[in-house]
């Protein structure tokens, strides 16, 4: 399906008129206003919730099942300044091309395209978006003027659009976070998974907890006694569905005991070191997924990695075919959702590990729906640079290579070669990868960690993860620093995996 989104740059330009010739010019095409004088967009953008809005259009677009869609941008009003500014968000939304709609009857060529040379400005930061120009009004000369003076292509009057063929091309197949949040929660929806909390009584995961059932994203369980999550939830007005499990741990332990010896029988665990390990909810958590009880866990709030991962691995163990256990990100950036790995887990791995966390990172990133395209980073780009760093990415590029030719993988590549294409044409003209990467596995847990937490913190980004991968069933570490929103997703991203681990 493409995209199209037409944004008036003037307020006597008639944007849904043109919407519809846009429209009727592509095939097996239908329109959608993204505004309509309902309030809705103004109340959820004032309470700081513009996310909630563009996951809403999103998700309604979607549910067109159209071909292709046109839609009608927010025109500029005096009264509404603030929201023709989102006109940039919902067209990285919608990853669609933006075709400019500007009134013109006098044929004032000069006054048009200094307008629309202002209206560029908006976009100069979402390279590719731009795909042109209709004139509401005006003749076929002034159109083309128009487009001499302003780089833009002209695809004619609101009565005689031409090339529309043109504007298919101009998807960039990006997965955009609004798309990427509205496929995570629907997955999570229908897979209608039980995730366990261990730390049941930690103020953001019983916030998260309450949104999850709420939205119907997963079936929570918070393990801490009932008085203590009430407790929490009266100090921070959390209204608790009735849905939502609470259970005390103390009241789980003995069952879990017999189990737990058997998993550990090898390493002689007696009952009573069982009870006393069962003490932590984090164990006693991963006890429950071991024996089918619940199909999901979340834990990290108060806990480090090593804490929910230990137990995992001695309970749990790794998937069939893993040689380790690793981590991604998804990092919601603006224009695109990006994969980053291993920035949790492995803190020096070898050109052999490397390659293996490169191979179940593009894996990761295939289930999410985004297609891989593997950049292995190093601060040397191909044979530019020397020294034992960018050989072992070297290396592990091309064991990742051998062991997967069906993936898009290239190194080393320094990160700006991997994602921006200006770069990549002169740093690496010839890679199928650099420029275009959507997966992108460092080289150590040193460059990774700081680089994600750069991004996500200076750049307002927000970091879905970490995913764990490798493990048999799913087990998901978070950050001590997550917000409640990366625990929502997190637990989201849990029940999905739950899913693809069942059906694998």
């Amino acid at each position: 399906m493409a995209n199209v989104l037409v944004v008036p740059v003037s307020t006597r330009s008639d944007g849904w008129a043109v919407t519809q010739a846009v429209a009727s010019a592509l095939p097996n095409a239908t329109t959608y206003r993204a505004f309509d004088d309902s309030g809705v967009a103004e109340r959820l953008i004032s309470a700081g919730k513009s996310d909630d809005w563009f996951d809403m259009l999103v998700a309604r677009v979607g549910e067109l099942d159209a071909e292709n869609v046109v839609i009608k941008g927010i025109k500029p009003d005096a009264e509404r300044v603030f929201l023709s500014t989102k006109n940039l968000e919902l067209a990285l939304s919608f990853d669609a091309a933006v075709v400019f709609a500007v009134y013109t009857a006098n044929n004032d060529v000069e006054c048009v395209a200094e307008r629309l040379n202002l209206a560029k400005q908006e976009y100069v930061t979402a390279p590719g978006l731009l795909a042109g120009f209709v004139l509401d009004g005006g003749d076929e000369g002034a159109g083309a003027t128009i487009a001499e003076k302003t780089g833009l292509t002209y695809f004619g009057s609101s009565e005689n659009i031409k090339n529309a063929d043109l504007l298919l091309k101009k998807s960039g197949g990006r997965m955009s976070p609004a798309q990427f949040r509205v496929n995570m929660m629907e997955s999570a929806s229908k897979a209608n998974k039980r995730i366990v909390l261990p730390e049941g009584a930690e103020p953001r995961t019983v916030q998260a907890a309450a949104i999850c059932h709420e939205k119907g994203i997963a079936r929570c369980v918070l393990l801490a006694p009932r008085a203590e999550v009430e407790a929490v939830a009266k100090e921070r007005h959390i209204k608790l569905p009735e849905s939502l499990e609470i259970i005390d741990p103390a009241t789980l332990v003995e069952q879990y005991v017999e189990p737990m010896c058997e998993l550990r029988k090898s390493k002689g665990l007696t009952p009573e070191q069982a009870r006393e390990q069962l003490q932590d909810t984090v164990v006693l958590g991963t006890m429950m997924m071991a024996q089918n009880d619940v199909d999901g866990l979340v834990s990290g709030a108060v806990h480090t990695t090593a804490n929910t991962i230990r137990p995992a691995l001695q309970l749990i163990k790794t998937a069939p075919g893993a040689s380790l256990v690793s981590s991604v990100f998804f990092m919601l950036l603006p224009n695109q959702v990006l994969v980053y790995g291993d920035c949790a887990v492995n803190p020096e791995p070898t050109a052999e590990q490397l390659a293996d966390i490169a191979i179940q990172s593009a894996d990761s990133a295939k289930a999410f729906g985004i297609e891989p395209k593997v950049a292995m980073i190093s601060y040397s780009t191909g044979t530019s640079g020397s020294g034992p760093a960018v050989e072992k990415v070297a290396e592990a590029t091309k064991i990742a290579q051998s062991k997967r030719p069906d993936l898009a993988i290239d190194g080393p590549l320094q990160y700006d070669a991997a994602t921006v294409p200006s770069v990549a044409k002169s740093k690496a003209p010839d890679s199928k990868v650099a420029g275009q990467a959507t997966v992108l596995v460092f080289p150590d847990l040193n460059t990774g960690n700081c680089t994600y937490k750069a991004v996500q913190r200076n750049a307002n980004v927000l970091s879905v993860g970490p995913m764990l991968q490798g493990l048999r069933k799913p087990v998901n570490d978070l950050s001590r620093g997550a917000l409640v929103d990366d625990i929502v997703y997190t637990i989201a991203l849990t029940a999905i995996q739950a899913v693809q681990m069942a059906e694998s």
